[in-house]
C-alpha cells in the first residue's frame, strides 16, 4: 500500500531550502556550546545570506569577535512547520553551517554547509545553487493560504481526495492540506497509527496568488468529474450511522 503519488514537478532541494529560509520567522543558533532562539531577528539578502540583528550582550558577537575566521564555528537551524495542525508538523529542517562576521551593529553569516532534512531524508544543497535559487512565489502566502482553506473550505479538501489514488485512502480518518507551492498542493492524510502525504500536482506553474486560485479550480473540477473513493464513502456513512 502506497502513502504518495508520483508528481511530475516539485521544487528543487535549494529552491526548497530557499523557501524555508524565507518564510521562518524563527532561527535557533548553536555557537560555543551554547544555543540561542531568535523571533524576528533574522533578514536574507538575494543570494541566501542571512544577516542577525542581536542585543549586544548576546554571546554570540562575542563568539564572532573571537572565531578565527573562515572556520565554522555555528550552525543556523530553520523548522519549516506546516501552518495546518497535523501530526508530524515540522515538514523540513534547514541547516546552515559557517561563521559569523561583525558589520555595522549586525551579525552577518557567511555559510560553508547546507543540509536540508525532509521526510525523505537529508541532502547536502550546493552553496552555488541555494544563492542562486529564488524562494518559491507563494513561500509567504502558503500559511494563510493553507489555514484558509482547511478552515472555510473542508468540503473542497474532501472534494480533492478524488483525485488520490485509493490505496493511500486506505484507513484514512482525516485528510488536511499540507503544503502548497507553485507545483501543486500536498495533502496529509492521517490514519488511526499512520499517516502519509499525496502530492496533487497543477497542470502548469502557479507563479502568483491568482494564479494559483486558477490552478486550485482546475483540481476542483476534475474532482468533481471523478467518484467518490470507497474507503471515503464508507468512512461517511459511519459517520452517519
Amino acid at each position: 500500500m502506497g502513502d504518495s503519488q508520483t508528481w511530475t514537478a516539485a521544487p528543487s532541494a535549494a529552491e526548497h531550502a530557499r523557501s524555508v529560509l524565507a518564510a521562518s520567522w524563527s532561527c535557533a543558533v548553536t555557537a560555543e556550546g551554547g544555543r540561542e532562539e531568535f523571533v524576528g531577528a533574522h533578514t536574507v539578502a538575494e543570494n541566501g545570506r542571512v544577516t542577525l540583528d542581536v542585543p549586544e550582550d548576546s554571546t554570540l558577537v562575542a563568539a564572532a569577535i573571537c572565531a578565527p575566521r573562515g572556520e565554522p564555528s555555528a550552525v543556523l537551524e530553520f523548522a519549516d512547520v506546516a501552518p495546518v495542525p497535523v501530526r508530524s508538523r515540522i515538514r523540513a529542517r534547514l541547516w546552515i553551517a559557517g561563521w559569523f562576521v561583525p558589520v555595522d551593529g549586525r551579525l552577518e553569516f557567511k555559510a560553508t554547509r547546507v543540509v536540508l532534512r525532509r521526510p525523505s531524508g537529508a541532502v547536502v544543497v550546493d552553496l552555488d545553487e541555494f544563492a542562486a535559487a529564488a524562494p518559491d512565489p507563494l513561500a509567504t502566502a502558503e500559511a494563510r493560504l493553507l489555514t484558509h482553506l482547511a478552515d472555510c473550505h473542508p468540503d473542497a479538501v474532501e472534494r480533492l481526495t478524488r483525485l488520490v489514488d485509493a490505496d493511500s485512502l486506505h484507513g484514512a480518518v482525516r485528510v488536511r492540506p499540507l503544503a502548497v507551492d507553485r507545483h501543486g498542493l500536498t495533502l496529509r492524510i492521517e490514519r488511526a497509527r499512520a499517516h502519509g502525504d499525496v502530492r496533487l500536482p497543477f497542470h502548469a506553474p502557479a507563479d502568483d496568488v491568482a494564479r494559483l486560485t486558477e490552478r486550485m479550480h482546475v483540481l476542483l473540477t476534475q474532482a468533481s468529474a471523478a467518484s467518490c473513493p470507497r474507503a471515503l464513502q464508507r468512512q461517511r456513512t459511519d459517520r452517519d450511522g
